[in-house]
């Protein structure tokens, strides 16, 4: 019995080695889409400035984050571009995309 724990214990550590890579890939598309959100919606409101900031609010120098604003007709979008994390932010082996849009919100004339 010794002898088969002994030899299970490196698949077991390989199946939680992969799925937490599983896990912070979701958390990575989840921080992307909201931060894309939010920087469209300030975007829209405030301007171009307003818009790389509150996709930075919430997310750590170590994810990678790139953003993209820009007025697209009727609607300010955003992109946000992650890195992909391996096993830990900071050590990437990709890129995740977010994207949002908000529609701009125009004085009365």
């Amino acid at each position: 019995m010794a002898i088969e724990f002994v030899g299970m214990v490196p698949l077991i550590l390989l199946l939680v080695a992969a799925v937490w890579q599983c896990v912070l890939i979701g958390y990575a598309f989840s921080l992307a889409g909201n931060a894309a959100d939010e920087a469209a919606r300030a975007g829209a409101v405030t301007g171009p400035a307003a818009c790389a900031a509150a996709a930075r609010e919430h997310i750590g120098e170590a994810w990678n984050l790139r953003v993209k604003c820009e007025e697209s007709g009727d609607i300010y979008r955003a992109k946000v571009t992650l890195g992909i994390p391996v096993f830990f932010p900071g050590l990437d082996f990709g890129e995740i995309d977010g994207t949002g849009g908000a529609a701009l919100e125009k004085e009365a004339k």
